[in-house]
């Protein structure tokens, strides 16, 4: 299984949200790039990168800072927020970006969607984030009504390298993962999963890795490792079942 690091950027800095609100955003450090070489030299395979004010716009806003943070690793990062159409995209797969996560788009324009997919397949995650079970949209501020399984099959044998499923209520809240509608959503699915919002500790990850079978991929995990809840060393050697080389703190 892999953990996928995450840096939120939200005015060019390395945040996290409360619940998905920008206006609970703690800074755990103000150089992205920075936090980024942190991570890579900890030993995580991916980095999970998010312009939250893109998210919320419709647009690159934190272009700058995301080429120097894509530029200055040499693992592959998986890039959202703001993704909107086949320019963009293309633009930052150019320059090196891994795999692009559409998240509205999946809702308001299907169609470029599903072209992403089959311009450039294994490189497109489709991101389904949950509030009480209904999918939201622009950044998680509105509320679609649509359920989170009907979207996700919407993307069924499209070519998607994975659904990102984050629940809401718990992303930065530390009160752990839902695992029971992570584990249901996967094994609906045959697109691999990766879960995200509310890891918390190692016994999270434990879980999680104990559901593989289900079809989950990955996990994106933030606060914990800023915080020290949770030791890249360890958590690295626990999901790939070997023993910890070293401790590195976030």
């Amino acid at each position: 299984m892999i953990l996928f690091p995450a840096i939120d950027l939200k005015d060019g800095l390395c945040v996290r949200l409360l619940r998905g609100d920008m206006g609970q955003a703690t800074i755990f450090n103000p150089d992205p790039v920075q936090q980024a070489q942190e991570f890579q030299a900890a030993g995580f395979e991916w980095l999970h990168l998010v312009d939250l004010n893109g998210a919320l716009e419709g647009k690159p806003m934190n272009a700058e800072i995301v080429g120097e943070v894509v530029s200055s690793v040499n693992m592959p990062v998986q890039l959202g927020g703001g993704i909107r159409n086949k320019d963009i995209l293309d633009h930052w797969i150019d320059i090196g970006v891994s795999r692009i996560v559409l998240g509205t788009a999946a809702l308001s324009n299907p169609d470029f969607v599903y072209k992403a997919c089959d311009d450039h397949p294994g490189k497109i995650v489709i991101a389904i984030d949950a509030r009480d079970g209904r999918v939201a949209i622009d950044g998680w501020t509105k509320d679609s009504g649509v359920r989170v399984l009907d979207l996700a099959l919407r993307f069924e044998n499209c070519g998607a390298a994975a659904i990102l499923y984050t629940d809401i209520n718990r992303d930065g809240a530390m009160g752990g993962v839902n695992i029971e509608a992570t584990v249901d959503l996967a094994f609906a699915l045959t697109t691999p999963v990766i879960a995200s919002g509310g890891v918390s500790s190692l016994a999270d990850l434990k879980e999680l890795k104990e559901n593989t079978a289900a079809g989950i991929e990955g996990v994106i995990c933030g606060r914990a490792l800023y915080d020290g809840r949770i030791e890249p060393a360890k958590a690295i050697a626990m999901l790939r079942d070997t023993q910890p080389s070293g401790v590195f703190k976030c």
